[in-house]
């Protein structure tokens, strides 16, 4: 059975996405940029972003460094990141490296792997990435509010042999909701209706903090584009009009290189795509970057080819796979753990009561307590683990989505595989820390519990994990 990614139509994803109400560089930080101590300094703070162009109103957003996106983060594979987060917010935060096989300790879950980082205070985070490839950064506390208002950036972890690519460039994309003055609707935030439904959905769309920026693409020319989808809970339907490209990596883990053609790429909240994209139109040309889940689809950005060819034409290569990772592949299925995990809740989902804080509670007073979703019957996070299991078990759970909407579940700590769908085998599927579980649908994740700790696992809709959809697993020492 083919996997989801490439497989749902137009008329579904328009049905889901209905249920929710210049310069393109992004500022950089090898390690060694701005340190203290040998670290890399990380400010969560208030700044100004002109997200509706350089003549329209500067937006108050929150941001590393006062910037949206915050710094882009590179290191090679191999090589120890070390960033002290400084907290210059009304808020407690947190950094949670998303997607990162970070050391538990180092995983920024205020309450499970560390205590959230008061205002006016400081952590220090310090791992080495195992993996290559394109991961975020973002808060794991407000998450909702504090990604809302532009607090995340990107990792790069870059591969030990680089590949051949005549350029790099991130494009981090994002939907805001802003009144008519420019500013952030924060009025929003809590509203009941988004946390019920599909999560809150924006009315502005962004690419690296600005609105259609315009691309240089040169003739000739090879170019790696990271796509991260940042947004609260839009599930982005993208295609490139007039040019096709070759994906070479999903949520950081390569795959056999798959030409998109004409089919659109999805990426629900938190996934990650690269594409390797061969500069070959004439001079002059135009390709757009479309987001095309919408009635009327909206070009997000635009690449504009120069006159002046490429100098090493590396595109005229075939693309080649990326190294793999060193992930724990050998998933022993036959004495697997195996764990069933209904997702419930939410508008027209029939849930009845759960268990909150201990206490099990009507549906009236779940909503009173702003709680609406549930899995096995357990609203947040609670004292134990949905599962406890031994270092190195192969880990087999099988979502059962109960609920109206679509929840693009994320485990930390690990990557995990598709193994079957709706009571089908499939084979093949990729490496992914997100997955999109469709209304109705079961899916079933394997994954080697290899990473011991107290990891989270939960719905990547941020209104819909601040709601109750969310939980943790041990993976013991």
């Amino acid at each position: 059975m083919p996997h989801r990614f490439m497989t749902m139509n137009r008329r579904q994803f328009l049905q889901l996405a209905g249920a929710g109400a210049g310069a393109m560089l992004l500022p950089r930080l090898a390690f060694g940029g701005k340190e203290q101590d040998g670290f890399t300094i990380l400010e969560a703070r208030p700044g100004k972003a002109r997200l509706k162009g350089r003549w329209g109103p500067a937006t108050d957003i929150w941001g590393y460094g006062g910037t949206v996106p915050g710094p882009e983060l590179r290191v090679r594979q191999g090589e120890e990141v070390r960033v002290r987060l400084v907290n210059r917010l009304s808020q407690p935060t947190s950094i949670h490296w998303h997607g990162v096989r970070t050391p538990n300790a180092m995983d920024g879950v205020p309450g499970l792997t560390q205590k959230a980082v008061a205002p006016g205070e400081s952590f220090d985070y310090v791992f080495t990435p195992p993996d290559a490839g394109t991961f975020w950064y973002h808060p794991h506390i407000q998450t909702y509010e504090q990604v809302a208002r532009g607090l995340y950036g990107i990792l790069i972890v870059e591969e030990k042999e680089a590949p051949a690519f005549d350029r790099d460039l991130t494009l981090v994309i994002d939907d805001w909701r802003l009144r008519r003055d420019g500013q952030i609707d924060a009025a929003s935030f809590t509203n009941m209706g988004d946390w019920s439904h599909g999560g809150r959905y924006g009315n502005w769309p962004t690419v690296n903090g600005r609105y259609q920026p315009v691309l240089p693409l040169t003739p000739g020319e090879r170019v790696r584009l990271r796509l991260v989808n940042c947004c609260n809970a839009r599930i982005l339907s993208l295609t490139l009009r007039g040019q096709s490209a070759t994906i070479i990596a999903l949520d950081g883990q390569p795959v056999a290189p798959l030409e998109t053609g004409e089919r659109p790429i999805y990426l629900a909240p938190a996934q990650r795509v690269d594409l390797a994209l061969d500069a070959s139109l004439p001079a002059g040309s135009e390709v757009s970057l479309v987001e095309a889940g919408q009635d009327l689809p909206v070009d997000l950005a635009r690449f504009r080819y120069g006159e002046k060819p490429s100098a090493t034409r590396a595109g005229r290569a075939p693309v080649s796979r990326l190294a793999d990772n060193p992930l724990s592949d050998r998933l022993s299925l036959s004495d697997a753990y195996r764990i069933d995990i209904a997702l419930e809740g939410g508008a027209m989902g029939g849930m009845r009561s759960a268990r909150y804080r201990g206490k099990t509670m009507s549906i009236r007073e779940l909503v009173d307590n702003g709680q609406v979703w549930a899995l096995n019957g357990e609203v947040g996070i609670g004292d134990k683990p949905i599962f406890d299991v031994e270092r190195g078990r192969t880990v087999v759970m099988t979502l059962h989505n109960q609920t109206a909407f679509p929840h693009p579940m994320h485990a930390h700590g690990h990557h995990f595989r598709v193994i079957a769908q709706n009571g089908k085998p499939v084979k093949g599927a990729p490496w992914r820390d997100t997955e999109l579980i469709f209304p109705r649908d079961k899916v079933s994740l394997a994954f080697v519990a290899d990473n011991p700790g107290k990891w989270a696992f939960h719905c990547h809709t941020l209104e819909h994990a601040q709601a109750g959809m969310i939980t943790w697993f041990n993976v013991q020492a």
